[in-house]
């Protein structure tokens, strides 16, 4: 019986250097948020998550908590979901929530992407926060 432990340990040798190597980046398809509130804008992105329960909020302004949940897999579960919460005394309340599904439908003429322009109010201060997401590649890797 041939003995081929001499070629693995050789092949393993000699291949052994590339696995160390850093992999290069992919650019990974993600959900672009515009976000205005008191006059400021900011871009908030979500890549893709395998579990919604380990993704954060983002404090906007002093009321409102905004969070993206892109999920693509499995398959039955792939979707965008979009969560306003009021940053209330007694703990964070649920004010809005949006569901789209993914790949959301293409929205090629819409200047608010696939989720359209929503807006949110303060019910206390008279605050409105506006929203809209688009499908992009993420930050870094655009032009």
């Amino acid at each position: 019986m041939l003995d081929c432990r001499p070629r693995l340990l050789a092949a393993t040798l000699l291949f052994a250097p590339l696995l160390a190597l850093p992999a290069p980046a992919v650019a990974a398809e993600s959900v672009a948020c515009h976000v205005t509130y008191g006059g400021e804008k900011r871009l908030v992105e979500a890549r893709p998550v395998s579990s919604p329960y380990g993704v954060r909020v983002l404090e906007i302004g002093s009321y409102f908590l905004f969070r993206i949940v892109f999920q693509k897999e499995p398959v039955g579960l792939a979707t965008i979901k979009v969560y306003v919460l009021a940053a209330r005394d007694n703990g964070p309340a649920p004010i809005h929530q949006a569901t789209h599904p993914y790949p959301p439908p293409a929205a090629d003429h819409s200047p608010y992407g696939f989720t359209g322009l929503n807006h949110i109010y303060e019910p206390l201060r008279d605050g409105e926060l506006q929203y809209w997401c688009e499908l992009s590649p993420p930050v870094e890797a655009r032009p």
